[in-house]
């Protein structure tokens, strides 16, 4: 995998020609920047930029003047080859806060072992319903320790508007959910971003990520995408790595309260 040409195109399918999240979402091309506009309870921020030292300052500005007249917390979410160079200082001088770093990692869905299995006890169950939602969120607060009412929010959304661009799935022991995970698949593009994928402690190292990411992979796979994308959390990059996903960039949400 070319990966300077695989981020390239990256950027251009997932960022800079980006598609709204929901029928209730926008995407807004103003200047160098892509920003999302979600419904009121979904996600908002900006996804690309083109900018130059002469101008960020007062693109940044702009955005915060934008959101602030809609009375909404946003994100910009900072790519470690974004310019200019000093992209993140000038976003931490306009009053953004920085959450942890996560890793971009793609790897070619193909190449993945798609024949592994969960552990002996596990069920992988596809959710399609609140019934199952209810049992994602569940496992998010216990994996992650913080509320599970935004994705719940937006998994129901998901399935009620566009079911065709969401997979979910959650892994049950003994019928208790243990671990979940969901993959987004943006029609047009040749990203299938797999995200939130979350295990309790007690079941950890257990092989029921890899697990999930090969499920997903299958679905991608048959379904034409031809990448696998993920940011990657520090406990998560080992793991990605000797799968054989590729760390591409760095990505740092810099997030600006709401007024």
């Amino acid at each position: 995998m070319d990966h300077t040409a695989v981020l390239a195109l990256f950027d251009r399918d997932m960022r800079e020609n980006a598609r709204p999240f929901g029928i209730d979402s926008v995407v807004e091309r103003v200047g160098g920047v892509v920003r999302h506009v979600g419904a009121e309870q979904g996600w908002s921020g900006v996804l690309w930029s083109d900018l130059t030292e002469a101008d960020a300052d007062a693109a940044i500005a702009g955005q915060i003047r934008h959101f602030a007249q809609l009375g909404r917390e946003f994100e910009w979410k900072l790519y470690g080859h974004d310019r200019p160079h000093d992209l993140g200082q000038r976003l931490l001088a306009a009053g953004f806060t920085p959450e942890p770093a996560e890793t971009l990692m793609i790897i070619e869905a193909g190449e993945l072992d798609l024949d592994a299995e969960p552990p002996p006890g596990v069920e992988l169950r596809p959710v399609t319903d609140a019934a199952g939602v209810g049992l994602m969120a569940d496992v998010h607060e216990k994996a992650f320790g913080t509320p599970g009412t935004g994705l719940r929010h937006q998994m129901l959304a998901l399935l009620d508007e566009a079911p065709e661009t969401v997979v979910a799935v959650v892994a049950l022991a003994d019928g208790v959910p243990v671990s979940s995970s969901r993959m987004e698949l943006v029609p047009g593009t040749r990203f299938a971003g797999l995200w939130g994928g979350g295990t309790v402690e007690a079941w950890r190292g257990r092989g029921i990520y890899r697990a999930l990411i090969a499920h997903r992979a299958r679905i991608a796979v048959a379904r034409g995408y031809p990448y696998l994308q993920v940011d990657a959390s520090d406990q998560s990059r080992p793991i990605l790595q000797r799968l054989g996903f590729a760390p591409l960039t760095t990505t740092v949400p810099y997030v600006h309260a709401a007024p």
